[in-house]
């Protein structure tokens, strides 16, 4: 029966994907110019919004603390993309290629080129300086593309996905956003969606007849994994762009009422699903916690 199930959802989204997968170099004009005035993620989105600090920025200001962040968070996002790949090709390598499991996975790697590839040109027009995760994450993560499985890595594919899903989906739907960024952000939202599908289904699978120091070890390692890039999500670096100190704008922002709600905001759609497989319990609860995507 399991083999029947994985075997159904592949074909459905072998399906999917042959009706909406998208080349970003045809489907988006990369050379529309920036609009004058219009953000880069909606306003209420940015990790300084509500605060003193942003009472007293003007509209331009506002505007580029919104393009830097969204450069930091892509950037983000490409080093996940690169890490999932790589954890995927492994998880492809043990698969019969005449299955449509490995066909859809194979095809999911594609996808995530091309986001990739879109994300790039995406940098390359935002201008905005290369942001740089700390040398331990980014090292971490190379030995964790080398050894992740199971259910920790699938909730780390889960989280990396729909956290970001979340904000793009604000995004795509907000005209105060600039259209080459809502562009990108829809194009991710409609191809993510059969990804995070994929990764539901096959997280649960690999949780049945999991025993208590095989789930121990997996929560701790998710614990981890999973809230890493969201942790780093945000380089101090990006507060320079209006006039603060990289640790004064992070103090700021962490204090911020209403970053600490657009992180809970964020998750809230995956962390509640993690917390019923009962991924997140243990010693690793505090660290979702401390990242924000947990109350």
């Amino acid at each position: 029966m399991k083999v029947k199930e994985r075997e159904d959802t592949a074909r459905r989204l072998l399906r999917s994907a042959a009706k909406a997968s998208f080349d970003p170099g045809v489907e988006i004009d990369w050379d529309v110019p920036m609009e004058p005035g219009k953000f880069y993620l909606p306003p209420e989105r940015v990790s300084l919004y509500g605060t003193d600090v942003w009472r007293r920025l003007d509209d331009e200001q506002r505007v580029e603390l919104s393009r830097h962040e969204l450069a930091s968070m892509t950037y983000v996002g490409v080093w996940l993309e690169l890490s999932l790949m790589q954890l995927f090709m492994r998880f492809v390598y043990d698969l019969d290629p005449r299955s449509a499991h490995a066909q859809f996975a194979l095809t999911e790697v594609g996808d995530e080129t091309r986001h990739s590839v879109m994300f790039g040109r995406l940098l390359d027009r935002l201008g905005a300086p290369r942001h740089r995760l700390p040398g331990i994450v980014h090292g971490g993560g190379r030995l964790y593309k080398a050894v992740g499985s199971g259910p920790a890595m699938w909730a780390t594919f889960l989280v990396g996905e729909e956290v970001f899903d979340r904000m793009q989906r604000a995004i795509m739907d907000d005209p105060r956003v600039q259209p080459l960024v809502r562009d990108v952000s829809r194009i991710h939202v409609i191809e993510e969606a059969r990804h995070v599908r994929f990764a539901r289904e096959e997280i649960v699978r690999s949780m049945r007849g999991m025993g208590k120091v095989r789930l121990a070890m997996h929560r701790l390692t998710a614990a981890v994994t999973a809230t890493a890039p969201i942790g780093f999500m945000i380089d101090p670096e990006v507060y320079r762009s209006v006039g603060l100190e990289p640790e004064e704008g992070r103090r700021l922002a962490l204090e911020n009422p209403h970053h600490r709600e657009t992180l809970l905001w964020m998750g809230e759609k995956i962390v509640p699903f993690l917390v019923e497989l009962g991924l997140v319990d243990g010693p690793g609860r505090a660290l979702w916690r401390h990242t924000g995507l947990l109350r």
